[in-house]
């Protein structure tokens, strides 16, 4: 039996998340299902590109409502993929939320909740990664791994052949 009390904690210890400054975000879906989107055009004459599904279009539809539902956010970059999402979240000045080190939380929690009550079940993964952006170095390589994630699809660390949905 996994013993989860020794689970790595997700967020770093102690920094405050609602600190003005970018944030790289990863949310899988559970088990690594194909579920938002498929990588077309995969040959040499054709860029890859992703073709959203339904439950990619919804994860799109609430992507861009981030900025619109959050003062002083902005999603900088994304891109969905089969089974994970990258977005580059910047935070503007000062944040409004109910505990001052939870407000990138508070989004990734309010997303997801509002993509699983628009598709009628969940299908996200447990927690979520980040990565505090530290510098315009670091912004300006993970804007790139972003930007390329859909040509590096099978080299891509949450690629699982397996997972179809």
């Amino acid at each position: 039996m996994k013993n989860f009390s020794s689970r790595k904690a997700a967020r770093l210890k102690g920094y405050d998340y609602s600190i003005p400054g970018a944030y790289f975000i990863t949310i899988c879906v559970k088990g690594r299902k194909k579920l938002l989107a498929k990588i077309v055009g995969d040959d040499a004459h054709i860029v890859p590109q992703n073709q959203l599904s339904y439950y990619g279009l919804v994860c799109d539809k609430y992507i861009n409502n981030i900025n619109i539902k959050y003062e002083n956010v902005m999603v900088d970059k994304y891109v969905i993929m089969p089974n994970h999402i990258h977005l580059i979240v910047s935070l503007h000045g000062t944040m409004k939320a109910s505990s001052p080190t939870k407000h990138i939380e508070t989004i990734v929690r309010s997303f997801k909740t509002l993509v699983t009550k628009e598709i009628g079940t969940s299908i996200w993964q447990r927690s979520y990664h980040d990565h505090i952006i530290r510098g315009e170095k670091d912004y300006q390589e993970i804007w790139k791994y972003v930007d390329t994630n859909v040509l590096q699809w099978e080299s891509d660390r949450f690629y699982n052949s397996e997972t179809e949905h």
